[in-house]
């Protein structure tokens, strides 16, 4: 939408609309925004960003220390109410906890979102790697083992609605074709954990296992990720199961 469209008020641009594309302009890449930088992210009239800016400010929705906006707190609150936070989350912590504390890698919680995995949690092992997605953030589901223990238990039109999707080749040994993807999942059932081993990172391999709800439905997935050398699938996947299935009981529990 162009800036004269925006303030010309028409029926996409009201006041939601503005705010809801202030707060997509920040991602783990865009923490702290300029006004400038706001404007040029977000497509919107100088004058709308700021204003828009500013009483999001004052609902707490956004913070701006100094020179640069950033998320408020009234939104990391809000966020905690969320039933995937208040009830998954909580549910699964504790077994997060304990398989972060047998493996010193790092381990996640994650969700699938269409063709997407929104990391739910994360525990950050001895070793930090940034280069892993942030609690909040995403990673494609075709080449991650979180995304594969649960499309490993989906529906065909819920794999279908990944595969036939773009499917990036994010390292030289990521997994594009997808009759080798679905030879990958139909290996994941009978073993009880999946594997990714570089497909998104160099040098980073990962193990998971899915969490089932109540009514038998992968509902989300744990992994254990670190350096390749340190994720041996055979010592460590027996781990992530056992801390996948105790996880799916407590998370039935709470339903």
């Amino acid at each position: 939408m162009s800036p004269a469209e925006w303030d010309a008020g028409a029926p996409a641009a009201g006041g939601l609309d503005r705010a809801a594309a202030i707060l997509g302009a920040f991602d783990a890449a865009h923490r702290e925004l300029t006004l400038a930088t706001l404007v040029a992210r977000t497509g919107l009239p100088r004058s709308t960003a700021h204003r828009t800016a500013g009483r999001m400010i004052e609902l707490g929705w956004l913070d701006k220390p100094k020179d640069r906006y950033r998320i408020g707190n009234r939104l990391f609150e809000i966020a905690s109410l969320a039933p995937i936070r208040l009830q998954l989350r909580e549910a699964v912590l504790p077994f997060l906890q304990d398989l972060h504390s047998a493996t010193k890698a790092t381990v996640q919680l994650g969700v699938l979102d269409g063709a997407q995995i929104l990391v739910v949690e994360k525990i950050t092992g001895h070793r930090p790697m940034p280069m892993l997605s942030q609690t909040g953030g995403i990673i494609p589901a075709h080449c991650s083992a979180l995304g594969r223990a649960i499309l490993a238990y989906s529906d065909p039109a819920t794999i279908d609605t990944v595969l036939s999707g773009d499917l990036a080749q994010r390292t030289p040994r990521t997994l594009t074709d997808p009759v080798a993807i679905l030879r990958e999942l139909t290996a994941i059932p009978p073993r009880g954990w999946a594997i990714e081993r570089e497909e998104g990172n160099i040098g980073v391999s990962c193990v998971a296992a899915p969490i089932f709800g109540p009514l038998g439905e992968a509902a989300a997935a744990l992994s254990v990720t670190g350096p390749s050398g340190m994720i041996r699938p055979q010592a460590i996947g027996p781990a992530v199961r056992l801390a996948a299935a105790a996880a799916s009981r407590a998370y039935c529990a709470r339903r």
